[in-house]
């Protein structure tokens, strides 16, 4: 046999090891020509065939990635293009999604959250703050206009004042706690430093966990106690035209629940509390079978509702502490004064006075029954 013969001989045998075993090299070894081959010699392999392996069969992507590695080093685009497809591949894991590596919506979710959601949401909260803190300094405690009587009214009663201060302290750690979670990296990290705002995050975070399915609870409980007195009544228009009478001093009279106490109770503790309550749900309870794009939806939901609860609470608050002298007694103590009731309740006080005949007058400073009045 020729030198030459051999040549071709060697090279037909590495093109077919590189079918079979897909050693991609051996189609370089065929490329080579022989040297001074005689007129007879037989043909050899076509220089530009393309050689098919069992990666390249099996393993489309593979096969794109060895090529793009030999013209473009480093470049691993079709790798990551199937990483991030979505489609699900095999695992032992039993599960939903657990064949998916890489969920790309997580990133769209972690882009809008931090980049949209959260610095919109802690403006809208921080504006309706300094509000409120811009008005107490014009207006201060709006005090009564006549002097208290000293003869007091029962506004609620202990099972009303339990079921409200049930929320009220659930809503107060679920706040506080929340508002960590979501605006800390950008207020308190930079001050507390990372081991104590760790500490305080994982904290809050357990207290806000918990929290939540007791203030969902509690607010049914709320609802449906409080139902009865918040129905809108053709009155309560005048009352919202007129702010309260709160910037002029004007007396608007109201029911034992005036207009922005219903707006609150509608919106806030009906509608927004069922969707902050639901996709809390979702949340804290994630072996529902939730698939990822789910959490992230009821994460977005969750934090636009809670948003708005809070901002929208904030008046609430203000006005039941230091935004309206006597306010605060109604629910500490149940009662209230007659002149108070007076002035901001006069249709409720004025049902009350009627409900039964004028009992025999207490002492000074002695303590009336729901439906009690004075002559």
């Amino acid at each position: 046999m020729s030198h030459s013969r051999f040549r071709q001989a060697t090279a037909a045998l590495a093109a077919a090891l590189a079918l079979v075993c897909g050693i991609a090299q051996a189609q370089d070894a065929a490329k080579a020509p022989p040297a001074a081959a005689p007129s007879a010699a037989p043909a050899a392999a076509p220089a530009q065939q393309s050689t098919q392996t069992f990666d390249s069969v099996l393993f489309p992507a593979a096969a794109d990635e060895a090529k793009r590695q030999r013209n473009q080093p480093g470049n691993n685009a079709p790798v990551w293009r199937e990483v991030r497809s979505g489609d699900t591949h095999y695992t032992s894991i039993p599960g939903r999604e657990v064949g998916v590596l890489i969920q790309s919506g997580g990133e769209t979710w972690r882009q809008r959250r931090n980049n949209q959601l959260i610095p919109g949401g802690g403006l809208l909260f921080a504006g309706v703050f300094a509000l409120c803190v811009l008005f107490y300094l014009w207006r201060g405690t709006i005090p009564l206009k006549e002097a208290e009587t000293g003869r007091k009214i029962q506004r609620f009663t202990p099972f009303e004042r339990l079921v409200h201060w049930t929320v009220a302290i659930t809503f107060s750690i679920l706040a506080i706690s929340g508002l960590t979670m979501a605006f800390g990296k950008l207020v308190l990290l930079p001050v507390i430093g990372h081991t104590l705002f760790a500490t305080i995050t994982i904290l809050f975070k357990t207290l806000h966990n918990f929290a939540g399915p007791v203030f969902s609870i509690a607010l049914v409980v709320m609802f449906v106690t409080f139902i009865k007195d918040n129905w809108p009544k053709g009155y309560d228009l005048t009352w919202l035209l007129k702010g309260g009478g709160l910037a002029t001093g004007e007396h608007i009279p109201s029911d034992k629940f005036n207009a922005g106490e219903k707006l609150w109770f509608w919106g806030g503790v009906l509608f927004l509390g069922v969707i902050v309550s639901a996709s809390g749900f979702v949340l804290d309870f994630p072996n529902f079978d939730q698939t990822r794009a789910t959490m992230q939806l009821a994460n977005v939901i969750h934090l636009v509702g809670t948003v708005l609860m809070m901002t929208a609470g904030l008046g609430h608050i203000y006005m039941g502490t230091v935004g309206m002298a006597g306010a605060f007694n109604a629910m500490k103590t149940g009662y209230v004064d007659e002149a108070w009731a007076r002035e901001h309740h006069e249709y409720w006080y004025n049902k009350i006075k009627g409900k039964s005949a004028p009992p025999a007058p207490p002492a000074a400073g002695g303590t009336l029954p729901v439906g009690a009045h004075h002559a």
